[in-house]
């Protein structure tokens, strides 16, 4: 194989409602951020770890109520969106909060973790939040990380077959981070395959991915060597 790589670029992040993979892990948030005007005190905190979906939920819901990312200056005159709120300054963040309640203002909030976690200095704001919904997307299915895996080839228009993709999601760290972090790399060597893998060329681009630290599954610790191994017997 060639060691050519593709030229590094930024790809935009499209946020679209028919972009976003439905499946049971996100269907709770899905039935909250439907129905706004049930928030108790019109707050929402919606949380998981990375790649889980929250920011792609808060910028469609963001453009279905015309609501303005969060900006601490100057009171809301529509609905807010805040992601990443775990790490938005504190006085800034309560007094939006505030201001948003007295305006009736529905206020989405995401985060990594559910807010009775945030280490949070002012009493009022920690009690504000304590006290907000918050609805955790759980760990994704099978069915979700395999669609998830086949739309990100497919944007990048990757030609994997179905049995080397099956591998590949036997293997890798069962959260959408890693599909996500997979298919980059596999995008990234392209250039020497003319953008098809076969499950050897997979192996040798993804080796020491499968080794990242992170949440595994229970089958994971024996599944890991595996894409390390088959990358060390020479291709032919």
């Amino acid at each position: 194989m060639t060691d050519q790589l593709r030229l590094p670029f930024t790809r935009a992040t499209r946020y679209t409602d028919a972009g976003f993979l439905r499946a049971g892990s996100n269907q709770a948030a899905l039935a909250w951020l439907a129905r706004p005007e049930d928030w108790p005190d019109g707050r929402l905190v919606l949380w998981g770890p990375e790649g889980c979906g929250k920011t792609h939920l808060l910028h469609v819901w963001a453009a279905q109520q015309a609501a303005v990312l969060f900006a601490p200056d100057g009171p809301p005159t529509k609905p807010v969106a805040i992601d990443n709120a775990e790490q938005a300054p504190e006085r800034g963040l309560l007094h939006l909060l505030n201001a948003a309640a007295e305006a009736g203002l529905p206020v989405l909030l995401t985060a990594r973790r559910a807010p009775a976690r945030w280490d949070i200095a002012l009493p009022d704001l920690a009690s504000r939040l304590r006290a907000a919904t918050a609805v955790e997307i759980r760990p994704p299915e099978d069915s979700l990380l395999r669609n998830l895996l086949a739309s990100q080839l497919a944007e990048r228009q990757l030609r994997v077959d179905e049995t080397v993709q099956n591998w590949l999601i036997a293997r890798l760290e069962r959260t959408p981070a890693a599909i996500r972090d997979a298919v980059n790399r596999l995008d990234a060597a392209s250039l020497a395959t003319s953008g098809r893998f076969t499950q050897r060329q997979a192996a040798a681009v993804l080796v020491g991915l499968d080794d990242a630290p992170g949440e595994k599954n229970q089958h994971t610790a024996t599944r890991t060597p595996a894409i390390a191994a088959i990358s060390e017997t020479r291709m032919p």
